[in-house]
């Protein structure tokens, strides 16, 4: 009796944090795209911010699907979110890419992430309607990181301007039904 009393408690206590595991697998994943581009492992860290971005679809699903919302897995989830898809895919492409506009490309990276930060704690304060404002830093991260992949065939100078756009995109005042 008191086993499964002890295995009831356990089993509703993992319940509840299902999703924001989920949420600290997809920190993790963009923490280790961190260090992957700092070993100069940057198809690693592609592939780990596309991993990341699974783990950011699966984590809301669960917790409305377990009916465990809450304001900690809200929070959780920027959080993480400004690690896998705002630092990891801005130094992927600092590394790739912006490095060689020297001061001028460093703006640019920390812009990425000033503006991705900015748009989470919007998103964060504001009512959920049914609709994004602004460009959810989730889908700014995989186009950037996305991005990756044309650098062989296209101006570095285009790279820029996707990162600037991608910035200024999240921060604007645009709606866009979510899905």
């Amino acid at each position: 009796m008191f086993l499964s009393g002890v295995l009831d408690q356990t089993f509703k206590k993992l319940k509840t944090q299902t999703a924001n595991l989920i949420t600290l697998s997809n920190l993790s994943l963009g923490g280790f795209a961190i260090i992957s581009v700092l070993h100069n492992q940057l198809h690693l860290s592609l592939i780990l911010i596309f991993i990341a971005a699974l783990t950011d679809r699966f984590d809301g699903l669960v917790a409305r699907k377990l009916n465990i919302e809450s304001e900690l897995g809200k929070q959780l989830d920027s959080m993480s979110d400004i690690i896998s898809f705002g630092v990891a895919p801005a130094l992927l492409m600092y590394t790739a890419v912006l490095s060689q506009f020297d001061y001028p490309g460093m703006f640019f990276t920390i812009l990425y992430v000033a503006c991705g930060a900015y748009r989470l704690a919007r998103f964060n304060i504001s009512e959920n309607d049914g609709y994004f404002t602004g460009l959810p830093i989730t889908a700014a991260g995989c186009l950037l990181t996305l991005s990756y992949l044309l650098i062989p065939f296209v101006s570095s100078v285009l790279i820029v301007c996707m990162t600037i756009t991608l910035s200024v995109l999240m921060v604007s005042p645009f709606t866009l039904k979510k899905m």
